[in-house]
């Protein structure tokens, strides 16, 4: 295992969410690794502080003495300390319901972007010997029927070998907790592992391209699945396997 490896996996051991094998391959490269044991041991550290922070903050009571004070004088003799307490309530409450629809678009850029490493993560793990396919063939009869049974929804497997991108197989892997499929193709000598997962979303989502650990991905949404195709081919070719087995998977739901 190398660094870059490893260093993926980091946050994964800290939190117990790799396998007995996974783990013990991690632990055994940090013990002869003194920069990923320093590294894991920052991060150890990082939790511990925030786990530990007061991040509440209380405003003192000079404060609501300094704004009845720079009321004019008829007013703050006309103010009850109870009219005075309902107007905090309700700047407070303003103030929370903007603060959440801040807090709120932070946290669903922060998921997008935990389920994204996730994904490179299971995308790495899947290059290691033993781990690409739990099922090998080239014929789509043959890898999308292994997916019945094991999933919710099994998903598509399309052979795009006259395109230029072969199927190779597929298996079950593990994305935000959860067990989902991923059918991995060939572009050359490059892997291209293509992950979908169910969702309760059925609005198309256009395709957008990121790129994390040198790997790119790229992702969207359609017909109530989510796609992740993540490989180390450029975001050109990346793209053109998207726009190929979406035309394909259109044309299958409509013959």
């Amino acid at each position: 295992m190398t660094c870059d490896e490893a260093k993926i996996l980091l946050h994964a051991l800290l939190d117990n969410e790799l396998d007995a094998g996974h783990a013990r391959e991690v632990e055994a490269h940090i013990a002869g690794c003194p920069a990923c044991a320093a590294e894991l041991a920052a991060q150890r550290d990082m939790k511990r502080v925030l786990s530990d922070a007061n991040l509440r903050y209380t405003a003192p009571d000079r404060l609501r003495a300094r704004i009845e004070a720079s009321l004019p004088q008829p007013q703050r003799q006309s103010l009850s300390r109870r009219s005075v307490l309902r107007g905090f309530a309700m700047g407070s409450a303003v103030s929370a319901l903007a603060a959440s629809g801040v807090v709120a678009v932070v946290l669903r850029q922060d998921d997008q972007q935990r389920v994204l490493s996730e994904v490179v993560s299971a995308h790495l793990r899947s290059l290691q010997a033993g781990h690409l396919t739990d099922v090998i063939s080239t014929d789509q009869h043959t890898v999308k029927p292994w997916f019945n049974g094991k999933l919710d929804v099994a998903p598509p497997v399309i052979d795009l070998t006259a395109q230029g991108f072969t199927l190779v197989g597929g298996r079950l892997d593990y994305i935000d907790a959860r067990a989902i499929g991923a059918v991995v193709y060939r572009r050359r000598q490059h892997v291209i592992n293509l992950f979908v997962s169910q969702t309760s979303n059925t609005e198309y989502r256009a395709p957008k391209t990121e790129t994390m650990q040198g790997f790119n991905c790229r992702r969207w949404g359609n017909r109530g699945l989510n796609f992740w195709a993540v490989s180390d081919i450029g975001a050109d070719e990346l793209a053109e396997f998207v726009d190929k087995f979406e035309t394909a998977m259109k044309a299958n739901v409509e013959g």
